[in-house]
């Protein structure tokens, strides 16, 4: 399928359904010499994996990456890194009933169209099921730019309309299953998110993405901008629904005095920009934000149709997430990580 590959330099390739045998990623790109084995990877995907948190789906996924190539003695080789996850607890037959019937909020109308077949288990290739293996990818890109002490944290910013407003030490997040900083705006997420499972409905929010040590330049004029790269590469994540860059829609009610990010000798007075001018970086934090739709699979009744276009009602049954978040708060850091590493490896070609 084309559109499955991401990055230039530093180049993804993501494989495998909801409900096939497993899912994987081929990484191209990754500089030899590179300590790695499963642990690590274990590590990342362990944040993302399904059946855990208050908001999360039934479905249990140990997600046990294994590498089969692209490796020697723990060392990358510089070739081709091939990681496979198998998938042990698909139940398929969950999906028997509405094979026939498109989901509201979800591919399966669009996928028809595209292709004139779907898999209709869990969503096939459309699954959210995919982005573990681009948190195993992450977790490659993050090997890299540990070598240059480039951090990466998210957070969750909003859930259910309640915002967080405390956010003076954002590791207090881990005191919570939400990885939410505030713990009072968290205990909200969590009332809001129970009273939205007894309705059988679902809640959507907003994660944000924060790089420190980020060094000036990465980033190519004029279309492959560093912004734009970090927008697509969130947007590519099939949760989302919009990105902001440092100030966001707000820089639009700002003057460009209010706007402007003065430099002083020592550095920058604010950071409007998201740490981001023309598409470069410069040096100052990379500061994104995720907005997150609400799953589309809930237990309300809604209006649709089935694949001969006769009118007909459905409720998804099975075992779905309430919401994405928190689990959508680690595919966005693999995400930016990735981005981040493809164009810290084109810099590289010009040092």
């Amino acid at each position: 399928m084309s559109g499955s590959s991401f990055g230039k330099a530093f180049n993804i390739t993501t494989f495998g359904e909801s409900h096939g045998k497993g899912i994987g990623v081929i990484i191209q790109g990754c500089p030899p010499g590179i300590t790695i084995d499963e642990t690590i990877l274990q590590k990342a995907l362990d944040k993302r994996k399904p059946g855990a948190g208050i908001s999360g789906t039934k479905r249990k996924e140990p997600d046990r990456p294994i590498i089969v190539s692209g490796t020697f003695k723990e060392q990358t080789t510089g070739t081709p890194i091939m990681i496979m996850i198998e998938n042990k607890d698909a139940k398929s037959k969950s999906y028997d009933d509405i094979a026939s019937i498109y989901r509201p909020g979800h591919g399966d109308y669009t996928y028809q169209a595209k292709y004139g077949i779907r898999d209709y288990r869990g969503g096939g290739r459309a699954s959210a099921r995919e982005t573990a293996a681009r948190v195993a990818a992450g977790a490659v890109a993050q090997l890299v730019l540990d070598q240059y002490n480039i951090n990466i944290k998210s957070y969750t910013l909003e859930l259910g309309g309640i915002r967080a407003k405390q956010m003076d030490d954002i590791s207090e997040k881990e005191k919570n299953d939400l990885q939410c900083p505030d713990l009072n705006a968290a205990l909200k997420m969590e009332e809001i998110i129970k009273e939205v499972k007894k309705q059988g409905d679902s809640l959507g929010g907003i994660v944000e993405i924060i790089v420190s040590n980020v060094p000036a330049g990465l980033g190519e004029p004029v279309f492959d901008k560093l912004d734009a790269d970090i927008a697509k590469g969130l947007m590519s994540i099939g949760a989302v629904k919009a990105v902001e860059i440092g100030a966001g829609t707000s820089a639009a009610q700002m003057t460009g005095f209010e706007n402007n990010d003065q430099i002083l000798p020592e550095k920058f007075q604010t950071n409007h920009s998201g740490g981001i001018l023309a598409g470069i970086s410069n040096g100052d934090d990379i500061i994104a934000r995720a907005h997150i739709k609400p799953i589309p699979s809930i237990l309300k009744s809604q209006k649709t149709i089935d694949e001969k276009g006769n009118a007909s009602m459905i409720s998804t049954e099975g075992r779905h997430d309430i919401c994405a978040i928190p689990r959508i708060n680690k595919v966005c850091e693999a995400m930016m990580a990735i981005v981040l590493t493809d164009h810290l490896l084109r810099q590289k070609t010009l040092s």
